[in-house]
């Protein structure tokens, strides 16, 4: 089977812009008011994927531990700064917590990944290691992002049930471990809707990546295993670290509900 990569020349790459004009004809004809915001996502598609692809080349060939290391820290903490701006539902919320949560599961999710499943020589080969811990913190970023805000709205909406556990001498933890359930769940949803249909409705982006590329099929498809299983983990460890943390934030010292929450309650 041959195995090289179909390139694209410049020419072919512009030819892309003839689906940008499509979807802004759309959206101009229905007045959707979405072609500013396609054309300048468009430009920073372009400007941005080709920096990091020249970025990447420079990695990969330094293929440093601790510049990989750091590289990864900088996308945690990215990834950390949008997952809490997702949240409409949460205001003020500390980003420390949701970056704590994405390194301990990212890293440890990724190491598990990188040193015993695949295992490149050196272990922590950049060509391997970014693409994992970034398929990992793409799909845990959104993860949290959903955990965090379904459990301010559980609390919000269960305050009144709350309040009455507490008022019986329920603990926090006992008052609201089932807000902390249905939070969790609504973060592992779309990735558990995923592992259903993997491969059913559509081919993965990783394993349509190394398809394109000229990969056995058989062996792309090891791969992808490998992708969404270490995705589920990784998700349902940072949801579970995100919201331990956060249900106490919820509580003032006396272990009654914060003002916040009882003054915007459903």
């Amino acid at each position: 089977m041959e195995s090289s990569v179909i390139p694209i020349t410049n020419l072919q790459l512009t030819f892309t812009f003839i689906l940008i004009l499509i979807t802004g004809g759309i959206s101009s004809f229905l007045k959707l008011g979405l072609l500013r915001p396609l054309v300048w996502g468009t430009i920073r598609t372009f400007v941005q994927l080709t920096l990091i692809g020249y970025a990447l080349t420079y990695i990969f060939q330094v293929n440093n531990l601790w510049l990989i290391i750091l590289i990864i820290t900088i996308m945690c903490y990215i990834a950390s700064r949008a997952a809490v701006k997702r949240t409409p539902n949460v205001t003020g919320y500390p980003t420390a917590l949701a970056f704590l949560s994405l390194v301990a599961s990212t890293y440890l999710v990724g190491t598990i990944v990188t040193t015993l499943i695949i295992s490149p020589d050196p272990w922590y080969s950049a060509r391997i290691a970014i693409p994992i811990f970034g398929m990992i913190l793409g799909n845990s970023m959104n993860g949290i992002a959903l955990s965090l805000d379904r459990l301010y709205l559980e609390a919000r909406s269960r305050a009144f049930e709350i309040e009455a556990m507490l008022t019986f001498g329920a603990t926090p933890w006992e008052a609201i471990q089932t807000s902390v359930r249905e939070s969790i769940r609504a973060g592992m949803t779309p990735t558990i809707n995923s592992l259903m249909v993997v491969g059913l409705v559509s081919l993965p982006g990783m394993m349509t990546g190394q398809i394109l590329g000229g990969a056995d099929p058989r062996e792309a498809v090891r791969y992808q295993i490998v992708v969404v299983l270490m995705i589920a983990a990784a998700v349902a460890i940072g949801c579970l670290i995100l919201v331990g943390l956060s249900y106490k934030k919820l509580f003032n010292n006396d272990g009654g509900l914060q003002s916040f929450v009882l003054n915007s309650r459903e």
